[in-house]
C-alpha cells in the first residue's frame, strides 16, 4: 500500500450503525478537506468499474491499517452526494466487536478512503480537485479530515419497536 493516500471524513449525511451493519458517505463531493483536496462527482467511477470488473471489493479496515480488516463493504457506489458505502463488521473478530461497540456509543464517528490520485489538477484558490481515483479501502477512523461533517448513530426503527412491544408485554405481564 506504499504511496497511498489518505482521505479522512466525518460523513455528513451521518453514519447509520445498526449492530454491526453501517453505512453512510466515505467521501462527499464538493468540499474541501483540511488537505487542501476537493472530489469531483464521478473521481471514483471507473475505480468501481474496474474492482467489479475483476471481481474484487474495497476493503473495510480499521484506521488504515492493512493488517486489521474489520468487516465488507457490501456496496459502495457513488450518487449525487459522494461516495456510499453500505457493509458489515464482522463481530467475529476482537477488533470487529471493539469498533461496532465504539460506533455505537459514538466514540468513533468517521471514515476515511485509502486511494491513489489518477488524474488532479489544481484551481486558482489553491484547491487540489481530484478527478479520478484508484480506490482501495475506506477505513473506520478517530479522526475525519472534514471535521464540520457530522455523524450521528441510530438503532434499527423495528429493532426499537420490537424491544417497546416486549417492554409492554412484559409489563403486562407483571401486572398479573
Amino acid at each position: 500500500m506504499d504511496g497511498l493516500e489518505r482521505k479522512f471524513h466525518r460523513p455528513e449525511a451521518g453514519l447509520v450503525v445498526d449492530g454491526a451493519r453501517i453505512e453512510g458517505y466515505a467521501s462527499v463531493f464538493g468540499l474541501r478537506d483540511q488537505g487542501g483536496d476537493v472530489v469531483l462527482p464521478g473521481a471514483y467511477g471507473g475505480s468501481l468499474a474496474r474492482i467489479a470488473r475483476e471481481g474484487r471489493r474495497v476493503r473495510m479496515l480499521w484506521q488504515h491499517d492493512p493488517a486489521q480488516p474489520i468487516g465488507i463493504w457490501d456496496e459502495v457506489a457513488e450518487d449525487a452526494v459522494g461516495l456510499l458505502v453500505k457493509g458489515r463488521i464482522l463481530t467475529e473478530l476482537a477488533q470487529g466487536r471493539e469498533a461496532a461497540a465504539l460506533l455505537a456509543a459514538g466514540a468513533i464517528d468517521g471514515l476515511s478512503i485509502g486511494y491513489r490520485t489518477l488524474r488532479a489538477e489544481r484551481d486558482g484558490k489553491g484547491r487540489r480537485l481530484l478527478a479520478e481515483l484508484d480506490l482501495w479501502e475506506v477505513s473506520l477512523v478517530t479522526f475525519p479530515m472534514l471535521p464540520e461533517a457530522r455523524v450521528s448513530a441510530k438503532a434499527n426503527e423495528a429493532m426499537s419497536e420490537m424491544a417497546a412491544a416486549f417492554r409492554r408485554a412484559q409489563a403486562v405481564l407483571a401486572a398479573r
